[in-house]
């Protein structure tokens, strides 16, 4: 038996093999029910009737006039979204008992709330903990690691100043929500830097700094930069996962009170603008210019890069005009903007 050109003995568990043998994916259910529909047309086109058609396929009739129309499998994913199956009273104790005792599960939680006269299942509070972590209400249990001598200590948990992209949120004005990523470019073979660009996904203004290493005081000096130089009022930063977006870069938003959201798993599609914005870094910046390869007379021709695309470089979705120019159209009463005209 082969199972995908491997021989049989390749797949060890027999289980395995036989479902990948009788996997039925999307796209070949969708080819499957061409074919049938196909032949159920030329039996008809021989002079079957539609039910003796059927018959000869092999398929209920209705499902080939179904099929005929859209063969796509329907989607198994449901209509509405699972609703909490727990009250506000209960995610209310939950929460407080975390708070009081943060080493806790949902074991020993569930039990102090069932002896207190609630009813609750160990799965329902787990489900409840779990959105109250993903929501910023309560922080992780520390982390446990073991030294070589034996000893266990514990790791204590900062809480984090960062909260998730709420689902559909969207920058409206100027500053409210500028996206920050890195790029890795190299100026020659043996040279790889990380280049950090900010970018306002509503005026299309931007900034770039090079550094040798993604590391959070980079950042951090990128974030100096932005709110220096920033020709509006900036009062929101959007990153990624990275590990250069914490620490020092976390603590430098706190400060400033600066809203900090992080995208969710295995979404850069949220980060759309600024991953446009560093392809124009790449080809129209290193890939077409001789470019030193120290980092303080490379920050320099990124300066002017970025100052032509912000008063020089139209931009289509702001119908032909620069980010300079849209911003001076835009009335000093709008907010973030008071202090640039």
């Amino acid at each position: 038996m082969q199972v995908f050109g491997l021989p049989g003995h390749v797949i060890r568990n027999g289980r395995a093999a036989s479902r990948l043998l009788h996997a039925k994916t999307p796209d070949i259910e969708a080819a499957r029910r061409r074919d049938a529909v196909a032949r159920w047309r030329r039996a008809m086109a021989n002079g079957l009737t539609s039910a003796q058609a059927a018959l000869a396929v092999g398929e209920a009739r209705a499902n080939l006039y179904r099929w005929r129309k859209n063969p796509a499998p329907a989607s198994r994913r449901p209509h509405k979204p699972r609703q909490p199956q727990w009250t506000r009273e209960l995610a209310q104790a939950v929460e407080a008992v975390r708070l009081d005792n943060p080493m806790w599960g949902k074991r020993k939680i569930a039990g102090v709330l069932r002896r207190e006269g609630l009813s609750c299942s160990d799965s329902t509070v787990g489900r409840i903990l779990t959105r109250l972590v993903a929501r910023g209400s309560v922080v992780p249990a520390p982390l446990m690691r073991r030294r070589p001598q034996g000893r266990l200590i514990r790791l204590t948990t900062k809480e984090r100043y960062a909260r998730r992209l709420p689902k559909g949120r969207k920058a409206t004005a100027p500053g409210e929500l500028v996206q920050v990523d890195t790029l890795f470019v190299n100026v020659r073979p043996d040279r790889p830097i990380k280049h950090f660009t900010a970018y306002d996904p509503v005026a299309k203004w931007t900034i770039g700094r090079v550094a040798t290493r993604a590391s959070a005081a980079s950042a951090k000096a990128l974030l100096d930069k932005l709110i220096a130089e920033a020709p509006f009022t900036i009062r929101g930063i959007q990153v990624d996962g990275g590990s250069e977006f914490m620490a020092e870069f976390e603590d430098a938003c706190r400060e400033r009170n600066l809203e900090l959201r992080v995208l969710p798993p295995k979404r850069p599609d949220l980060n759309g603008c600024v991953e446009r914005a560093q392809s124009t870094w790449r080809y129209e910046f290193y890939a077409c210019h001789d470019l030193p390869h120290q980092i303080e007379k490379l920050q320099t021709f990124v300066d002017a890069f970025a100052h032509r695309f912000n008063t020089y470089r139209p931009h289509d979705a702001l119908g032909g005009k620069t980010p300079a120019e849209y911003l001076s159209s835009i009335s000093p009463k709008d907010p973030g903007l008071s202090h640039m005209c």
